[in-house]
């Protein structure tokens, strides 16, 4: 896999040979290649807000909010890449003064001298501004029925005030994405195994009701069986990636869609029926140029083990092989040269405490070597956060399940996000949220 590490003195100067070999072009290019510091198209003769995300910021995640309907009402949006933690410049307007005082947003009003002066920081450094074009269409694909578990990712929208629409099985077979730009995955097992939750949850109420709710769902839909069902569910969202969707994913659903799309040419359901454990002496073939970011994965054919397989590097249900959280640090990126990766890892931290998900991490030698990892324990065979392309698209897997909650645990309260305004792990959801605003073609790495 590519560490895209670089150097700071090679980056500063291949980045200022591109600043240089960019002036002169007209405005409409310096738009379409996503807004280079001295971009022409930025507002002129007006006031603007300065939305800092260092640490003066006392709301990080309604900051996000706050730009989203910036951007969403037609205002000219920038995201002004490491700058003072990727900081984000809006119009000065009564209304977003107003909902950044009701969301305890800092803001930091800027003349069009402090606004050139900005400019010319940027250009000096590893920074860049981008301009925030529309609003991304977002869903969230998860279950109708409630779970006892909560999803890190609709917490988060919730939170920041971006609306979503929710979609399940039947949305996704029947052409329901083509609607969306951006489309996280509820923590869903893709295998048609119920999360293996038969092994530590056995009767419980509330997993009857899953495995009968998802059957139930997989017969409408004529297939014989939920693991059929998710195999089908697995292929089309490969499909929306590849026709330009932009895809983020946590915890389980990262691990169990890429063993589900590298089952796609096989029988997957004989080895996955209807929440049957897996025969040890089952020779399932996996065609792993189907998956999008692993491969040569050893699945886990022990039925009493609730691990799917070696993707995960933590094994957190395997108490035999199960690993203590640390920390993960984030890549820095050349802004430049690497906008969209340098998007995704914009943080007031560098360093993230490690959290725990039933997909926790993962491993090295899983990975594909076309992935970009954008954090990863240093020392650790395994990573946290990686992002790849395919087609017109892009994926992108956070391992764990909530940030603020390490330990996370079934039927445990759900995180109160106003606890946690300033949750650097959670900004890397929102991170994801909000770059398809800004991708172009030309932006592709």
């Amino acid at each position: 896999m590519r560490r895209r590490g670089f150097l700071e003195g090679l980056a500063a100067v291949i980045g200022g040979l591109l600043v240089k070999a960019h002036r002169g072009a007209d405005a409409q290019t310096h738009r379409l290649a996503g807004a280079a510091p001295g971009a022409a198209g930025a507002p002129q003769g007006a006031g603007s807000l300065l939305i800092p995300m260092d640490d003066s910021q006392t709301n990080h995640l309604k900051a996000y909010g706050i730009a989203y309907h910036a951007v969403q009402r037609g205002g000219h949006t920038e995201w002004l890449l490491n700058y003072r933690g990727g900081s984000f410049l809006v119009p000065d307007d009564a209304e977003i003064r107003r909902a950044t005082t009701l969301a305890g947003v800092a803001v930091e009003s800027v003349s069009d001298l402090q606004v050139v002066a900005i400019r010319g920081t940027i250009e000096g450094g590893n920074m860049d501004s981008v301009i925030l074009e529309r609003a991304p269409r977002v869903a969230i694909y998860a279950p109708p029925y409630a779970p006892p578990w909560d999803d890190a990712v609709t917490m988060a929208l919730q939170y920041a005030d971006i609306p979503f629409t929710r979609v399940w099985d039947p949305d996704v077979l029947q052409g329901g994405l083509a609607g969306y730009d951006w489309l996280h995955l509820h923590h869903e097992d893709f295998t048609g195994q119920d999360s293996k939750f038969y092994l530590t949850y056995p009767g419980a109420p509330w997993l009857e009701d899953m495995v009968a709710a998802d059957l139930a769902t997989a017969r409408q839909l004529r297939f014989p069986n939920t693991p059929a069902l998710k195999k089908a569910v697995a292929a089309q969202l490969r499909a929306y990636v590849e026709n330009g969707g932009f895809l983020f994913a946590m915890c389980t659903a990262t691990e169990t869609l890429e063993l589900a799309l590298a089952a796609h040419d096989v029988d997957i359901a004989a080895a996955f029926a209807d929440g049957t454990p897996m025969d040890p002496d089952a020779d399932v073939r996996m065609d792993w140029s189907r998956a999008m970011a692993c491969a040569n994965a050893h699945l886990e054919k022990d039925p009493a083990i609730p691990v799917f397989s070696d993707i995960d590097g933590h094994q957190v249900n395997n108490l035999a092989k199960r690993q203590p959280l640390g920390a993960f640090e984030l890549f820095n990126f050349s802004a430049k040269i690497d906008p969209v990766f340098t998007m995704l890892v914009q943080c007031h931290r560098q360093v993230i405490p490690d959290f725990y998900g039933v997909t926790t991490s993962f491993t090295r030698n899983t990975l594909k070597a076309a992935d970009t990892i954008l954090a990863e324990e240093p020392g650790a065979p395994w990573v946290k956060y990686i992002h790849g392309d395919l087609g017109k698209g892009t994926w992108t897997y956070l391992g764990g399940h909530d940030p603020e909650d390490p330990q996370h645990q079934i039927g445990a309260p759900p995180t109160d996000l106003s606890l946690h305004p300033t949750s650097p792990g959670y900004r890397l959801i929102l991170n994801n949220v909000l770059f398809p605003a800004a991708r172009k073609r030309e932006l592709k790495t």
